[in-house]
C-alpha cells in the first residue's frame, strides 16, 4: 500500500573527517581514523540508496560501529572513560525540527544518532516495500521484520545508550523520551498492521482479528498521548496520523467484534457494535482530511485513498445491514443504547521489538594501538567546513522517491 504510513525525514549530519593528526601517533592509529571516515561516509550513502537492503545496511553499520566503539569502550583495562570519547565533534539534525543541528563532542552521541537514523531507515524500507504492487508473502514478512528491527533499535538506544550521554537531551529532540517512545510504539503498531492484514486475508477467527485490531488501536492511542505535550508546530501532523490510525483500527475491532457477537446469537449487541464501527470509521475519514491539511515535518500519507481503508467502510456497511436483516427476521433483539465495551486481549500476533546488539569491537582496536593515541599533542583544527557553526543549517538527506503504485489492498500473493 503506497502512502499508507506517515514518515518523518531522516536525520542529516555534518561531515566528520576524524583528522586526528598529532593525536593518532602511529600508522595503525591513523588507519583507524581513515577507516572511520570511509565507513561513516559509506553508511550515510546507504540511507539514500534506493537499492539498499536490510542486509546491506547491517553490513555497513556493523563496519562503522565496530570501529566507533574503539572511541567508546574501555581499552586500557580500567573502568575509566575511553580517552578518545570526547575528542571529536558531531552534528546531527532532528527528524521533527528542521535543518538546524544539535552538536555534541561525544562519540556516544554519534552512536545514538546514527543508530536512530538506521531505525528510521528500517521504517522507510518497510514503507517502500509495502507500497509495491502485488506484495508477496515473503515481502510482507520482510516489512513485518523491518518494523520490529526498528522498534528494537529505538528501544536499545533509549535503555542502554542515551542514558550515557553527558549533555542532557533538549526537549522535543529525537533522543528525548517522548519522541523516542513514540517511534517505538508506532513501529510495533505498524508491525501489527501487517499481522492484521494477514489474518484478514486468511480469514482467521473474527475474535482474533478484533483483539489484534483493538491492541493496535491502543498502541496508536498511546503514541498520540505521548506526543501531546510537544510543540504542536512540529508534532500536530504526526499526531493526526496516529489519531486516524487509532480510530481506523477501533472501527476494525468493533466490526469484527460485531461478527463475533452475531455468531453467538447476540444480534442486538452486534448491531450496536457495528454502529460504533461506523462512527469510528467516519471519524477516521474526517481525520484523514485534517491530516492532509495539517502542516508539519514528514511525507503525507494518503490512507483514505487505499483499498485497505475503503474496504473496511464497505465491510462495516454490509455486516451492519446483515445484522439488521437477521434481527428483523429471527432475533428481534433490542439494540443497546451503549456500545459493547471492548475488553479484548490478543493472545497471538502481537509484535515485540527484536533485540538489537552492537557488533563486536573491531580487531584493529587493540590496547597497543589505543596507547599510540596521544591526547597531550592535541588534534589540529578541523576546518569549519567539516563542522559548521551551530547556527548554520545542514542540508537534508536526499531520500529516495516513494512512487505510488496501483493499490492492491495489501493482498499478499
Amino acid at each position: 500500500m503506497a502512502h499508507w504510513f506517515h514518515r518523518n525525514p531522516l536525520k542529516a549530519t555534518a561531515p566528520v573527517s576524524f583528522n586526528l593528526y598529532g593525536v593518532a601517533a602511529s600508522p595503525s592509529a591513523s588507519k583507524i581514523c581513515n577507516d572511520l571516515r570511509t565507513t561513516r561516509a559509506r553508511l550515510l550513502d546507504m540511507f539514500t540508496d534506493a537499492t539498499c537492503t536490510p542486509e546491506i545496511m547491517k553490513k555497513a553499520s556493523d563496519e562503522y560501529f565496530s570501529l566507533l566503539q574503539g572511541f567508546i569502550v574501555s581499552l586500557d583495562g580500567t573502568t575509566q572513560e575511553n580517552k578518545l570519547r570526547f575528542i571529536q565533534n558531531f552534528k546531527w539534525t532532528d527528524t521533527l525540527q528542521g535543518n538546524t543541528a544539535t552538536s555534541q563532542q561525544d562519540a556516544v552521541f554519534e552512536l545514538v544518532s546514527m543508530g536512530f537514523n538506521i531505525a528510521i531507515w528500517h521504517t522507510k524500507f518497510a514503507s517502500r516495500l509495502a507500497g509495491k504492487e502485488n506484495i508477496t508473502e515473503d515481502e510482507a514478512k520482510d516489512v513485518h521484520k523491518s518494523l520490529k528491527i526498528a522498534a528494537g533499535i529505538f528501544k536499545y538506544l533509549k535503555e542502554t545508550q542515551i542514558p550515557r550521554l553527558i549533555s542532557p537531551v533538549e526537549k522535543g529532540r529525537d533522543l528525548e523520551p517522548r519522541v523516542i517512545d513514540t517511534y517505538i510504539v508506532q513501529s510495533q503498531a505498524e508491525a501489527q498492521e501487517v499481522t492484521i492484514a494477514r489474518a484478514i486475508e486468511l480469514k482467521h477467527n473474527a475474535g482474533l482479528i478484533a483483539a489484534l485490531a483493538f491492541e493496535t488501536a491502543n498502541f496508536y492511542q498511546k503514541a498520540d498521548h505521548t506526543l501531546n505535550t510537544l510543540d504542536p508546530e512540529y508534532s500536530s501532523k504526526w499526531r493526526k496520523c496516529l489519531q486516524l490510525k487509532q480510530h481506523f483500527y477501533t472501527a476494525y475491532a468493533h466490526c469484527y467484534n460485531g461478527q463475533t457477537l452475531l455468531a453467538s446469537d447476540k444480534c442486538g449487541e452486534a448491531i450496536r457494535s457495528l454502529q460504533e464501527a461506523e462512527k469510528c470509521y467516519s471519524r477516521a475519514e474526517a481525520l484523514c482530511k485534517e491530516y492532509r491539511q495539517t502542516k508539519g515535518p514528514g511525507s503525507t500519507a494518503k490512507p483514505s485513498e487505499q483499498l485497505f481503508f475503503t474496504k473496511l467502510g464497505s465491510l462495516i456497511k454490509n455486516t451492519l445491514e446483515k445484522c439488521q436483516r437477521e434481527n428483523g427476521f429471527i432475533y428481534f433483539h433490542k439494540v443497546p443504547a451503549e456500545a459493547p465495551v471492548l475488553e479484548l486481549k490478543a493472545t497471538y500476533g502481537l509484535a515485540e521489538p527484536l533485540v538489537f546488539e552492537l557488533p563486536a569491537l573491531s580487531s584493529q582496536c587493540t590496547p597497543d594501538v589505543y596507547s599510540t593515541f596521544d591526547l597531550t599533542r592535541g588534534p589540529k583544527d578541523d576546518k569549519a567546513k567539516a563542522n559548521p557553526r551551530p547556527e548554520e543549517e545542514i542540508k537534508p538527506m536526499k531520500e529516495p522517491d516513494l512512487r505510488p503504485q496501483r493499490d492492491t489492498g495489501c493482498v499478499m500473493s
